[in-house]
């Protein structure tokens, strides 16, 4: 279809504007953990590398990424797990409510993180008597993470159909085995997208953190909002800002390029 010029010249416009909108703070962070002022005045005076070799150093800042680093693997691990079993098990049987369980698993992550955060709380602390630590932060990112992973996997087995595992079964193999050889390969790339998504939406996360995190812990986004307004820490707190938001990007891009390839693939295929 073709667009009229000036329609495609508003929208062009529009679009840009929208992501000026969204990338141009982003870029601000980038650029302020290079300016040699600490009260990041506008235009820099100048730049430098010193404040990315003192983030480098900061024991806080590296205790508090090695935190967030272990709470998203550990958290993509369970959610692949029940996320995986809980799709396959939805599409493999018919009962009365299935729709409803389906929308309880997605519910979490449609939620307000305060109304999230503060259940959990409670029944952490109320109603199973648990101290709040790296446990709790754990289980708490698994819940809503396994939507990510639900997600991309009732998608793909949606668009693969019955067919491939119905063949197989038919050639005299089990039903462990058609998993193994034909339902697993097929479903990879969408386990992969769905557990780099997990594992960004745990690393950034901080409104749930905040409820479930104990005082002998500490995630990266609490760090940086505990120091983001102590003076001596802003230029460490900028350096960090711009790193997490060069590391995010990292699991979003091949999560996008898997689940794009495999799309592609798949309409190839038929």
């Amino acid at each position: 279809m073709t667009m009229p010029r000036g329609l495609r010249i508003a929208l062009v416009g529009f679009t840009t504007l929208v992501l000026a909108v969204i990338y141009a703070p982003l870029g601000l962070v980038l650029l302020n953990s290079f300016n040699t002022s600490r009260s990041f005045g506008w235009p820099p005076t100048g730049l430098t590398w010193h404040w990315w070799s003192v983030a480098a150093h900061s024991s806080g800042a590296r205790n508090a990424l090695w935190v967030s680093v272990q709470v998203a693997l550990l958290a993509m691990v369970i959610a692949l797990v029940l996320g995986t079993l809980a799709s396959m098990a939805l599409r493999k049987t018919r009962f009365f409510g299935r729709n409803v369980v389906s929308l309880l698993i997605i519910l979490p992550i449609a939620l307000p993180g305060i109304v999230t955060g503060i259940a959990l709380n409670n029944a952490f602390t109320s109603l199973f008597g648990l101290r709040l630590g790296f446990f709790t932060i754990v289980v708490a990112h698994a819940t809503f993470c396994i939507v990510t992973v639900f997600n991309n996997v009732q998608a793909r087995l949606r668009r693969l159909g019955n067919n491939f595992e119905e063949a197989s079964m038919d050639l005299g193999a089990g039903t462990f085995m058609t998993f193994r050889l034909v339902t697993f390969p097929m479903l990879r790339s969408a386990l992969l997208a769905g557990g780099l998504l997990a594992f960004a939406l745990s690393f950034d996360e901080i409104v749930v953190t905040t409820f479930t995190v104990g005082s002998a812990q500490q995630t990266l986004p609490l760090w940086i909002l505990n120091n983001m307004f102590r003076i001596q820490q802003a230029p460490v707190v900028n350096v960090v800002a711009a790193a997490v938001i060069l590391l995010s990007v990292v699991p979003i891009y091949f999560a996008q390029r898997l689940s794009g390839s495999a799309s592609g693939g798949l309409t190839g295929a038929r």
